[in-house]
């Protein structure tokens, strides 16, 4: 890979806009400002996840990518959910101190593009943030033959087209099933033995891989794939093959929201 690749110096490409989520005020402001020195990339702002309505501020900075700080790439889930609702042609990075492979196989499923250490030097989050503007993913090399099997077995359960709700693990259907009958989170909290917490959680996974944004919206295909009237599923993408040693073509993000995640993280 040749430097200027690396640095993201192609003519004609604007510079890349990240908005960075991250609890850490020092070291956001620090990371802003490392950035910020870079030519082709601009920090059009930063807030916190304890923040009151945090993706507000997406909505009025318009970025390119959102940096997320999560501990465990299941708490990325639902901010991604709310920033995508939020700012739809974001892209997402994760920034994280794990390098359990399985994490960032989540975090690829809820819809990240990039999964990258805090022990990584600026050079690979600015290529990781250049990837994931392009629409590319950006996984460390030692992760990524891991995450492409697990996408690869998902695309092959959704293809296999057993139905819409295949996708999602016993304890997510119980409680969509529950969401369908009209219940709310603190009694289906109680009826399956969980906290408001965990079904907050198993929600907001279902609507990931349900590829919907709302309650409504998964109810309606839960109804309709009861019934069997829904139509095939079309779009399902094909994991592509590498194009540099970090990096695998957009295609992969598609089915990131819409495909399976077996039995993983269960209640």
């Amino acid at each position: 890979m040749s430097e200027a690749t690396r640095r993201g110096t192609v003519r004609g490409v604007g510079p890349v806009r990240v908005l960075l989520v991250d609890d850490h005020q020092m070291l956001t402001e620090a990371l802003a400002a490392r950035l910020s020195a870079t030519p082709d990339i601009v920090v059009v702002g930063h807030c916190a996840t304890r923040d009151p309505h945090p993706e507000v501020l997406a909505t009025v900075a318009r970025p390119d990518v959102i940096t997320l700080e999560v501990t465990l790439a299941r708490d990325a889930v639902p901010l991604l959910t709310l920033f995508r609702t939020a700012w739809p042609p974001a892209h997402f990075v994760v920034l994280t101190a794990t390098r359990d492979p399985e994490q960032a196989v989540e975090a690829a499923r809820a819809g990240a593009l990039g999964w990258v250490s805090k022990e990584s030097s600026i050079d690979t989050l600015t290529y990781a943030l250049r990837c994931a503007s392009r629409g590319q993913a950006c996984f460390p090399p030692e992760q990524l033959g891991r995450i492409l099997r697990e996408l690869r077995g998902d695309v092959e359960r959704a293809q296999r087209r057993d139905g819409p709700l295949e996708v999602l693990t016993c304890r997510e259907r119980a409680v969509l099933m529950c969401l369908v009958e009209g219940r709310r989170k603190a009694e289906i909290a109680d009826e399956l033995g969980l906290s408001v917490n965990t079904v907050r959680t198993h929600t907001n996974k279902i609507f990931a891989k349900l590829g919907v944004h709302s309650r409504l919206e998964a109810v309606t295909v839960a109804r309709s794939a009861l019934r069997g009237t829904l139509p095939p599923a079309t779009g399902v993408a094909v994991v592509l093959p590498l194009q540099e040693p970090l990096c695998v073509a957009g295609a992969v993000a598609s089915c990131l929201v819409n495909t399976a995640d077996e039995g993983s993280h269960q209640g």
